[in-house]
C-alpha cells in the first residue's frame, strides 16, 4: 500500500515511522505464534 506523504509535515520522518510500525506488527505476530506454540505443547505434554 502506497502512502502519499507529500501533504505531511516536513519534520515528520515517515520512513522511520513505517519501519517502527512494521517492526511492531512483526513482533506482535512472533509473540502470538510463540504463545500459540507454547499452549499447544502444554496441551500435548501436560494434559
Amino acid at each position: 500500500m502506497a502512502i502519499d506523504t507529500s501533504g505531511g509535515h516536513p519534520d515528520m520522518d515517515y520512513e522511520a515511522h513505517l519501519r517502527t510500525y512494521k517492526g511492531f506488527i512483526r513482533g506482535t505476530i512472533i509473540t502470538v505464534a510463540v504463545i500459540a506454540i507454547t499452549l499447544i505443547l502444554l496441551a500435548i505434554f501436560v494434559a
